[in-house]
């Protein structure tokens, strides 16, 4: 269960970066991240309210609203920097790059207690290497520089938010997920306010962001729901495959063409998760 909720969570989370991505290239990165993040919360606390989550313990060694508040703002960054990233251009770079953040869920979770058996280890190489290879990874251009740092960018935030949810969700995945996105509307609003903008979306893009908004806040509860059902090191690597939904979406709709490499890494992703999931 807690593998085919991270799986789920994949594919939620690379399906709205895809969609958020195409926004980004006509609108400013910030207002899609804020829009869709605003959107997300609304969308959380009505599930708060139906299901009565608001009892759980927020403070406290084991509570759910410091880790929240931190994989708030540490997840909104790591979605600032994909999709400034993204925006210009150069998925082949940033997309391999940010998929990397996995490995600071994991690496905590593995200094924490986690073990992992031979052949499960073997498949979390495979689908860690599986899926930098299934993003496109693209350097026969070199290595721009800001792509570069959007990149690793957007693996530090994504890395350490997921850690922090992770910790939040043994209390409450749901209340962790209400507590990032009320972290982050306080950032939204403060930015919007500067800028004296709300995004310049039109009417034809609403439906768009509600699916960014919607979809995001999803993955991050099925992920948060995983780490509770299961070993952490393991939702998190199943959780950190989006980047090829990413692909494959940019390949049936915007006519991308995908690199042998990239066919080399989905094959090898999916290989690894057979193996996670087997063992």
């Amino acid at each position: 269960m807690a593998s085919l909720l991270a799986l789920i969570s994949s594919i939620l989370w690379g399906t709205s970066d895809f969609e958020g991505g195409r926004l980004s290239k006509k609108h400013a990165p910030i207002a899609v991240v804020g829009f869709s993040q605003v959107l997300g919360l609304f969308f959380g606390l009505f599930l708060m309210i139906v299901s009565g989550a608001w009892h759980e313990k927020a403070l406290g060694s084991n509570g759910y609203l410091i880790p929240g508040i931190f994989a708030g703002l540490l997840g909104y960054f790591g979605l600032f920097c994909l999709y400034e990233g993204l925006s210009t251009g150069r998925m082949g770079v940033v997309s391999p790059i940010s998929s990397m953040g996995a490995v600071v869920p994991l690496t905590y979770a593995l200094i924490n207690g986690d073990v992992l058996s031979t052949i499960t280890s073997i498949g979390v190489v495979l689908a860690l290497v599986g899926v930098f290879c299934a993003s496109g990874p693209e350097l026969s251009q070199g290595l721009p520089m800001k792509p570069l740092l959007f990149g690793l960018g957007a693996a530090f935030g994504f890395g350490t938010a997921l850690t922090s949810m992770s910790i939040g969700s043994q209390s409450s995945p749901l209340m962790t997920m209400v507590s990032m996105r009320a972290a982050t509307f306080f950032v939204t609003v403060g930015l919007a306010v500067k800028f004296r903008t709300a995004g310049g979306f039109s009417k034809k893009e609403y439906p768009t962001l509600i699916f960014i908004g919607i979809a995001d806040f999803l993955a991050n509860v099925l992920l948060g729901v995983a780490c509770t059902k299961g070993l952490v090191s393991i939702a998190m690597v199943l959780g950190s495959l989006f980047p090829i939904a990413t692909a494959l979406l940019a390949f049936k709709f915007l006519h991308e063409r995908l690199h042998k490499v990239q066919y080399v890494g989905i094959a090898l992703a999916v290989t690894g998760v057979a193996l996670i999931s087997a063992f």
